[in-house]
């Protein structure tokens, strides 16, 4: 869950061209006369997801031994913008990996539903609904994403607080920040706002303990009141927290790939709402803290009567491209995807929270042994719900709402008309 860019028409034209290459120039597909797959993701190329790819690719082959597969790294930061272009062209990848909620949500009229081939896998992975839409399932879910806010245990010692007793209200949560601020200089949370990524951990991290349980379900059901004081909140607060200085120096111009998450690497920030898999996680974090001292809590109750959970959903998942030649193949290579050898090199070699509930994470640590025992209470994160044309408005108006160009209640009219026109 990184940055999604917005390029001009032309650009994108362009780009289309030089990232569609090795996908489209010799037509190949399954079925096809080179028996050939062609997939594009933003993960094959890093070397933590190596022996992720090798093991699914073996998988793979037992299956179908006579279709080469192709994996296409292509930029997460461009990833969209190309994917885009391929599908307006109608050619491009067979399988292709997407971030779960809005980004696949608003494509699936490119995508072949895979209901009829993963029934065998709908019990032992977790995180499909954020690859749903009407029921329909369009992507075999990889890992589970979600935004625990992480906190410094050591930073907790050090302000004679007890580290394995975290705040349950916000009022306690603050009033710990200050103590923490006072023995070791440290901010309350490491915030990077400066792609606009933020208010999206923030909304989905804390927004448990702002709004009520109706109201939350009723907000993923997509019957969001905007008007709601308790909607109102969560942007209020948003500002509210840069206002007193709880935030490092700012947070506007800090990216939060990987700026924010060095902030609180580096004991320069007691908490970071940060995500469960991918890059700023646990592994990430324990690799500097030390994994017994990076801690995980539930939001703070801000709104009485709020019941805080961990908010997550399916992270990243493999979708297949409605025109590829043969689907129940390329079907099956989404389903090795997201086998559990597969997934156990993802877990081990990355730090991914595995969408297979199949996985030990017993020795990963305390933070992870949280996360996991979370899961069964958790609720889908917020700011999934939403389209990826909000998402990104809500971005920009995070961004002045800091600044202070813009009220609360404009911000909220402003989101409340993108949500609205679908």
């Amino acid at each position: 869950m990184k940055q999604r860019a917005l390029w001009s028409v032309v650009l994108v034209a362009g780009l289309a061209l030089a990232g569609c290459g090795s996908a489209s120039d010799s037509d190949s597909s399954p079925g096809g006369s080179d028996g050939k797959l062609v997939v594009w993701d933003w993960k094959s190329g890093d070397v933590s997801a190596a022996s992720y790819i090798e093991k699914a690719k073996a998988d793979f082959a037992k299956k179908h031994s006579g279709v080469t597969v192709e994996f296409v790294a292509q930029p997460f930061e461009q990833y969209y913008t190309l994917l885009g272009a391929a599908i307006q062209a109608g050619k491009g990848p067979d399988v292709m990996l997407f971030n779960g909620g809005g980004q696949i949500r608003d494509r699936v009229d490119a995508l072949l539903p895979l209901d009829e081939y993963i029934g065998d896998d709908k019990q032992r992975l977790a995180g499909w609904e954020a690859f749903t839409k009407d029921s329909k399932t369009y992507a075999g879910p990889v890992t589970l994403q979600g935004h625990p806010i992480y906190y410094n245990k050591s930073l907790y010692q050090k302000a004679g607080l007890d580290p394995e007793r975290p705040a349950t209200t916000w009022s306690e949560f603050v009033a710990n920040c200050e103590k923490i601020a006072k023995a070791t200089k440290a901010k309350c949370f490491a915030q990077g706002n400066k792609e606009g990524i933020g208010i999206q951990f923030f909304l989905s991290g804390l927004g448990s303990g702002i709004l009520s349980p109706q109201e939350y379900d009723d907000w993923i059901a997509g019957k969001r009141n905007w008007n709601s004081p308790a909607v109102k909140r969560v942007f209020a607060l948003w500002k509210e927290v840069n206002d007193k200085g709880l935030n490092n120096e700012g947070a506007n111009s800090t990216a939060m790939f990987n700026d924010a998450f060095a902030v609180f690497q580096s004991s320069k920030a007691a908490h970071v709402i940060g995500l469960m898999s991918d890059i700023g996680h646990w592994k990430d974090f324990a690799e500097f803290l030390e994994a017994g001292n990076v801690g995980v809590m539930k939001a703070p109750v801000v709104t009485a009567g709020t019941t805080p959970s961990l908010p997550y959903d399916g992270g990243i998942g493999y979708a297949v491209a409605k025109w590829t030649k043969d689907p129940k193949v390329a079907a099956d290579l989404v389903r090795s995807l997201t086998s559990t050898e597969a997934l156990k090199a993802f877990y081990a070699d990355a730090g991914a929270i595995a969408s297979d509930k199949t996985i030990d994470v017993s020795t990963a640590g305390p933070a992870v042994s949280t996360i996991v025992s979370d899961l069964d209470g958790g609720k889908p994160a917020l700011h999934v719900a939403l389209s990826s044309k909000t998402i990104e408005l809500m971005g920009r108006l995070s961004q002045q709402l800091l600044s202070g160009s813009v009220t609360v209640d404009k911000a909220v009219e402003q989101l409340a008309a993108s949500d609205q026109a679908g």
